[in-house]
C-alpha cells in the first residue's frame, strides 16, 4: 500500500492493506452467558490495575485463574474481599515456573509486563493464547458498543476526556478507561452482569498505551482511532522510534463500522508504520484535509472528512481550560465523536465546548490567589515535548516555572531552557533536583 498525502479536493483516502487477515468480530452479547470459560484456565501475569481487573473478569467468566506477579510484597488476591468469594483463584508472587504459562489455556499479559519477559514472545509465537488485558475485556463487550481509541505520545488523556465529556452531556452513555484510570476489564464485566439486555454502555472512549499494543489484538475493534503524535519516549522498552510506530499503528489494524483513522499529518514513521498495517481505513489527519485544522487566532476548526458526511466549522471560543494546545485536543475530539455515527452533529458538539474539562494534572488550574496569580498543575507533562506543548500554550505570559524529576533525552534540554526564556520573558525558574 502507498501512503498519498492531501490533496486540495478534501477526498478522504482509503486504504486497503496487501494483507488478507481478517477481524474477529465481538459475537458476545450482553447477558449472555458468563461462563462461557467454564473448565478453561486462564493465567494473568501482572498484578496492577489491570491485571487485577482481568483476574475479576477472568472469573466471572467462569474460568480457573492463576494471577502471577514478581512482587513478593504483593498480598494474595485470595486474602482480597473483592475475590475471597471465587474458589477458583491461585496467587503466585515472586519467581515462578514459566510452565504455568505453558499449561494454561489463556495467558493475559497486563501493560507493564514487556513481552520479552517470562517466554511471552515464544509463546506467542507457538500458538498460545496471548493477549492483552484490552484484548481479553473486548472479546466480551457487545458488539453494539463502539469504541473510540486514543494513543499517542502526548495529549491522550485529554482527548479521551474530552470525548467521553462531550457524549455524555449528549446523552450518550458512555464508559471512559483503559489506560486513563479505570481498565477496560471493569467495563466488560458491567456488561456481563448487567440485569437488562439493553447495553450498560453505547460509547466506550478507551485511552490507549503503546504497551497495552505489544501484543496485536484481534478483539479490540474501534470505530474510531486516533494516533495523536509520536515523539521520543519508552525507548527502554521499544527500543526504536520504528518499533514504537509500529506498535502505535496497530491500533487501527483491526476496525469496524465508521472505521476512521486520525493520525498527525506529516510523521514520516507513522506513515510507514502504516502501510504494514492498516486493513481498511478512512484516514483523515490533524493539520490537514481531510481532517481537522484549527486556527488558533480565529478558535475556529474546520473539520472536512467527506467520506463520513463531515464539512463544517466548530467554534472553539467557549473552551475555558488553560492552553491554546487545548484547541486542537477539543478539535480533534469533535471529529472523533462525529466519526461514531451516533446521530451527533457538530452544532451539538458545540454546545458542549464551555463544559469541557481537563483531567488532573494536565494544565489544571489548581488556584488562582488574591495577587491575580493562576498556579497550574501539569505535572502529568512527564517529557520535554509535553511540558514544552503545555508552556507554548501560555507563550507571552510571565511565569514561574517549577521542574522536577528525570530529563528524557528527547529535545536538548538547553534548547528547552532556551524556549523556557523565550515563552515567558523574564522567568523564575525554581529548579527541584535534577538529573539531565
Amino acid at each position: 500500500m502507498k501512503i498519498r498525502f492531501p490533496s486540495h479536493k478534501n477526498q478522504t483516502l482509503i486504504f486497503k492493506s496487501h494483507h488478507s487477515e481478517k477481524t474477529i468480530p465481538r459475537t458476545v452479547q450482553c447477558c449472555a452467558s458468563t461462563f462461557d470459560l467454564k473448565g478453561k484456565s486462564v493465567a494473568v501475569i501482572g498484578l496492577g490495575k489491570s491485571g487485577r481487573a482481568a483476574t475479576k473478569l477472568a472469573l466471572a467468566r467462569g474460568a480457573s485463574v492463576i494471577a502471577i506477579d514478581q512482587n513478593e510484597n504483593l498480598s494474595l488476591l485470595e486474602l482480597n474481599p473483592l475475590f475471597e468469594k471465587h474458589g477458583h483463584l491461585k496467587t503466585v508472587l515472586g519467581h515462578f515456573d514459566t510452565k504455568l504459562l505453558k499449561d494454561a489455556d489463556m495467558v493475559v499479559v497486563s501493560p507493564g509486563v514487556p513481552l520479552e519477559s517470562h517466554g511471552l514472545s515464544f509463546l506467542l509465537q507457538s500458538g498460545k493464547r496471548v493477549l492483552s488485558e484490552l484484548d481479553f475485556a473486548a472479546e466480551i463487550l457487545p458488539r453494539s458498543i463502539k469504541i473510540l481509541a486514543v494513543t499517542g505520545t502526548n495529549g491522550k488523556s485529554t482527548v479521551a476526556t474530552f470525548s467521553g465529556q462531550m457524549l455524555s452531556h449528549l446523552g450518550i452513555e458512555v464508559f471512559v478507561g483503559g489506560n486513563l484510570g479505570i481498565p477496560l476489564s471493569e467495563a466488560a464485566i458491567q456488561c456481563l452482569t448487567c440485569p437488562s439486555p439493553k447495553p450498560v454502555f453505547q460509547v466506550a472512549v478507551v485511552e490507549v498505551s503503546s504497551y497495552q499494543l505489544e501484543v496485536p489484538n484481534k478483539h479490540f475493534c474501534p470505530s474510531v482511532a486516533v494516533v495523536l503524535n509520536l515523539t521520543s519516549d519508552h525507548l527502554e522498552r521499544h527500543k526504536t522510534m520504528k518499533n514504537y510506530a509500529i506498535t502505535k499503528c496497530r491500533l487501527l489494524s483491526h476496525m469496524t463500522n465508521s472505521k476512521l483513522g486520525i493520525l498527525p499529518f506529516g510523521n514520516k514513521l507513522l506513515n510507514e508504520a502504516m502501510e504494514e498495517l492498516v486493513n481498511e481505513v478512512n484516514l483523515a489527519w490533524i493539520g490537514a484535509f481531510p481532517g481537522v485544522k484549527v486556527d488558533k487566532e480565529e478558535k475556529v476548526a474546520s473539520l472536512r472528512v467527506p467520506a463520513i458526511g463531515v464539512v463544517s466549522e466548530l467554534k472553539l471560543g467557549a473552551l475555558n481550560v488553560m492552553g491554546t494546545h487545548n484547541y486542537y485536543n477539543a478539535a480533534v475530539a469533535a471529529l472523533s465523536v462525529l466519526g461514531l455515527d451516533m446521530g451527533i452533529d457538530t452544532e451539538a458538539i458545540s454546545s458542549t465546548i464551555e463544559k469541557l474539562r481537563v483531567p488532573p494534572h494536565r494544565m489544571q488550574i489548581v488556584h488562582k490567589d488574591s495577587y491575580g496569580v493562576t498556579w497550574i498543575d501539569d505535572s502529568k507533562a512527564t517529557n520535554v515535548e509535553a511540558t514544552y506543548t503545555g508552556l507554548l500554550g501560555l507563550k507571552e505570559q510571565k511565569s514561574v516555572i517549577l521542574l522536577g524529576g528525570l530529563a528524557k533525552v528527547t529535545l536538548s534540554f538547553s534548547f528547552f531552557l532556551s524556549f523556557l526564556l523565550f515563552c515567558t520573558g523574564n522567568p523564575i525558574l525554581c529548579s527541584l533536583p535534577l538529573s539531565v
